[in-house]
């Protein structure tokens, strides 16, 4: 074999030297285009959600004192932590939602896992009937809901008709109503969330657990309820930031009665005219969403590790 020649040496070199550049241009093309496909949206998130939540922030820590004196200052934050009113406010938006979570769980827990265990044909009806509530505006399905549990609606008439009791408890302007209208309101992504985990279960495993001796109830603890786990979280988190943002459900079916964060929000700013204040609560509301949900992620999270690896 004869060895390389130096003018050999030298076109390896320079034709490696080639195809690097060449590959970078490419690579700076392909970045290039990458970067104008996005930049509209990359434009509209920082238009009208970037911008526009920097200077809620930037409002949230301006305090006014009568109609010229403005000021930098906590205050606003102060007052709201220092105000029993508020706090109450706060803890009834945070139970409330925990109650929506509860009870769409609930509900939507055994509609997925039929979903999952049935054939093709009907998975798809039932997966139109699950989505179809989402087709109709949150409004026209909150006055429904207001109708049917009016003091004389047909809910109440229902309830004495069959017995059950004499004098049917206040489900209008209470917080049951309003449970009651955001489970209905997210059902819908506790399911779907839920029926998407659910779908990836290898059915093979199932079997192996009956193989083994597992009833019915112990294979669906030990194998399908961990590995559905992803799909829980998802829904739990949709279900619990969403009920903790509402605004129209709360004030249709619970009304001054059930003063839930968003409501007050809303209240301050356009009713009291009082924006920084209004800016500074709605913060509030979403740094306590953000840490309930890293919390429960976590948690659920470090229970599925352990199910996993015990």
């Amino acid at each position: 074999m004869e060895p390389v020649r130096y003018d050999d040496r030298q076109k390896i070199v320079r034709l490696s030297t080639e195809i690097v550049t060449a590959r970078r241009k490419r690579n700076w093309r392909k970045y290039i285009y990458c970067g104008l496909l996005l930049f509209p949206l990359v434009a509209l998130i920082f238009g009208f959600f970037v911008i526009p939540m920097l200077y809620i922030l930037y409002l949230s820590f301006i305090e006014t004192k009568g109609e010229t004196n403005a000021f930098y200052s906590i205050g606003n934050y102060v007052h709201f932590f220092t105000d029993s009113y508020y706090l109450h406010s706060l803890w009834l938006t945070i139970k409330i939602s925990l109650y929506t979570v509860v009870v769409s769980l609930l509900l939507g827990y055994p509609v997925a896992l039929t979903m999952a265990k049935c054939s093709p044909r009907v998975r798809g009806l039932l997966t139109l009937l699950v989505a179809s509530p989402l087709l109709i505006s949150v409004v026209v399905r909150n006055f429904g809901w207001y109708l049917l549990l009016l003091p004389n609606g047909t809910v109440h008439q229902l309830l004495i008709s069959l017995g059950i009791t004499t004098s049917p408890p206040k489900l209008l302007f209470s917080e049951i109503g309003v449970v009651i209208g955001l489970s209905n309101a997210y059902l819908p992504f506790m399911i779907l969330s839920i029926a998407t985990s659910l779908y990836n279960i290898d059915p093979s495993l199932e079997k192996a657990a009956a193989i083994l001796g597992a009833g019915p109830l112990r294979s669906f603890w030990s194998v399908t309820l961990p590995l559905s786990l992803p799909g829980i979280v998802s829904g739990v988190v949709l279900v619990f930031s969403m009920s903790m943002s509402a605004y129209v459900t709360p004030a249709l079916m619970g009304g001054a009665n059930v003063p839930m964060l968003p409501v007050v929000a809303y209240d301050q700013i356009i009713n009291l005219l009082r924006w920084t204040y209004g800016s500074a609560i709605s913060y509030i509301l979403l740094g306590i969403t953000l840490i309930m949900v890293t919390i429960f992620t976590r948690m659920m999270e470090k229970g599925r590790y352990r199910e996993v690896f015990r």
